[in-house]
């Protein structure tokens, strides 16, 4: 019968302890390519809390809060400081952080806390092993191929430009040479169509036929 109490009387504490204990589990490493990362905490709470505060920390201080989060039964605020774009979410038995436009200096191990704030007594989650967030740098090495590639169709466009524009002015120059000797060869021949004096053309006779002297056959009559 008293070996029976004693157990009861250890018993009794520790379902209390475990009752108003918070556990948090996260995934050790998250790689982040695009800039964006979302964390997942996920936790266990066997208590009665109805109010609640989850919040992000960076380092292995855990010095940095990130953002938070908290919600009651009615309510759900949340908010992030200047040095991050963060927003949490709670979903049933886990908490979601989004964070957005990170930098390689960003880089840290990440902790999540939950808080069981209201009512009395308060608790909160043992430390965690925490998350590695690695964000990738960008690379910048993009823009050096089209920039290039620019340069070589701009270098190819006047070389065509300057070729056509070279190859008309030979053309204009060979054009202008032979002109110019066809103009030196004509002025070499003598025009030899015979020339009549203007009051000659309207007699009715030939272009070609001479003029005949008619004061010779007069001479002749009786």
């Amino acid at each position: 019968m008293l070996l029976g109490i004693l157990v009861v009387l250890c018993f009794i504490p520790t379902a209390d302890v475990t009752e108003n204990k918070i556990l948090v589990a996260q995934r050790p490493l998250l790689t982040v390519a695009n800039k964006t990362a979302t964390l997942v905490c996920n936790y266990t709470y066997n208590g009665t809390g109805k109010e609640f505060r989850a919040s992000l920390h960076k380092g292995t201080d855990s010095a940095v809060e990130v953002c938070f989060i908290s919600w009651n039964t009615t309510k759900i605020s949340s908010n992030s400081s200047k040095e991050f774009n963060c927003q949490g979410i709670h979903d049933k038995d886990k908490v979601i952080f989004n964070l957005w436009n990170m930098s390689a200096s960003q880089t840290d191990i990440y902790f999540c806390k939950i808080e069981a704030m209201y009512p009395p007594p308060y608790v909160y989650n043992e430390k965690s092993n925490g998350t590695v967030i690695h964000v990738k740098e960008t690379p910048i090495q993009t823009q050096e191929p089209q920039s290039a590639i620019r340069l070589w169709i701009m270098v190819a466009m006047t070389g065509v430009l300057a070729f056509y524009s070279m190859l008309i002015t030979a053309v204009f120059i060979n054009y202008w040479q032979k002109s110019k000797k066809n103009m030196y060869h004509q002025s070499d021949y003598m025009n030899m169509t015979p020339r009549h004096p203007p009051y000659q053309k309207n007699k009715g006779y030939p272009s070609y036929a001479p003029t005949r002297d008619y004061t010779a056959y007069r001479s002749w009559q009786p």
